[in-house]
């Protein structure tokens, strides 16, 4: 059973350890006074904490002081409440992101939930909560290691060398070309968008931007030479992924199909589900709406699952749109009548 003075030191060795953590770099009479001990027991603490496997450097000067450094090895993690909370959401939501790491961060939120103390258990029960990839997701795991590759050449600012497997349902603008492999792109951002990770790059054969699902992609080595980073177009990579996907090229983050309508309506029951579109109220029953889609007739069957009578104000594209809508869907009843 632990003395107290054992209890004591143990406590102090957590304290020093997170006042380590906590900055970069500290005098050794500042922790010494921080703990309320002498220079020599200080000394002896920071052995302990390096024999745990802490890497602590001592620094030179007048007064001497230390650093917490990465180290070759994994020591044991000191969290605060907080940040165990945090730890342990994050785990169990990192099956969410497609990548294949869902084995590893079940196992990682076992050994976490062992060692938490009851308080902090209960709370992240309370959290309980399941991260579901949705089914069209399926098939779509993520190579940990390809995404490192890829962050890597980033990081570098190096040409990235890969072969691309094409599939039915490639990012509109990572499909398959008839040049040969592999392909050489100018890496700047890995973006996960509902459950995919995606990569973002310049291609300097077609001078344009270009996007990659990750999981298809098979780095080569080596990198290709270093580039100098280009901005990207508007400056927010989430905006312009959403831009590619509405069919964008431009990469300006307007639906390349928007129109206006009156919903008949109230607004209240319109404004919750109509994303990035607006709506102002025309009244208690009646509401002006000027929604985006990537294509009229997209756009048309959007407003019409409201289930309400709409008058179009613009374009004519989108009175046509509604036009064919009614006519496949009178086809529809026709033949199910019949």
């Amino acid at each position: 059973m632990p003395t107290s003075s054992s209890a004591q030191t143990s406590g102090r060795l957590l304290t020093l350890l997170s006042l380590l953590q906590a900055r970069r770099d500290w005098s050794g009479p500042a922790l010494s006074e921080r703990l309320g001990v002498s220079d020599r027991t200080l000394r002896r603490d920071v052995d302990r904490l390096r024999e745990l496997g802490y890497p602590v450097r001592a620094l030179m000067g007048p007064a001497g002081g230390y650093r917490l450094d990465a180290g070759s090895q994994l020591p044991p993690l000191l969290l605060d409440d907080e940040q165990a909370v945090a730890v342990a959401v994050a785990l169990r939501a990192a099956v969410g992101t497609g990548a294949e790491v869902a084995e590893g961060a079940a196992r990682a939120l076992t050994t976490l939930r062992q060692v938490l103390p009851a308080r902090l258990r209960q709370r992240v029960d309370a959290l309980d909560f399941t991260a579901v990839v949705p089914g069209d997701r399926a098939g779509a795991a993520v190579d940990p290691g390809v995404v490192l590759a890829i962050t890597a050449a980033i990081r570098a600012r190096e040409e990235l060398r890969f072969d691309y497997e094409p599939g039915t349902d490639a990012a509109p603008e990572g499909r398959a070309s008839s040049g040969p492999p592999p392909r050489r792109v100018q890496p700047h951002h890995v973006v996960v968008r509902a459950g995919r990770w995606y990569l973002v790059g310049w291609s300097a054969e077609r001078e344009d931007w270009r996007v990659y699902r990750v999981d298809r992609i098979r780095p080569r080595t080596p990198n290709g030479p270093r580039f100098t980073p280009r901005e990207l177009p508007g400056g927010d990579v989430g905006a312009f992924l959403d831009a590619r996907f509405r069919g964008a090229a431009d990469g300006s983050t307007g639906w390349p199909c928007r129109g206006t309508v009156v919903l008949h309506r109230p607004a209240s029951e319109v404004g919750p589900f109509v994303g990035e579109g607006t709506v102002e109220p025309l009244g208690a029953e009646r509401c002006r709406v000027a929604l985006g889609s990537w294509s009229w007739a997209g756009l048309a069957a959007t407003l019409a699952r409201f289930d309400a009578d709409v008058d179009v104000l613009g374009p004519p594209e989108l009175r046509q749109a509604f036009a064919d809508l009614a006519a496949r869907a009178a086809r529809a009843a026709r033949a199910a009548g019949g």
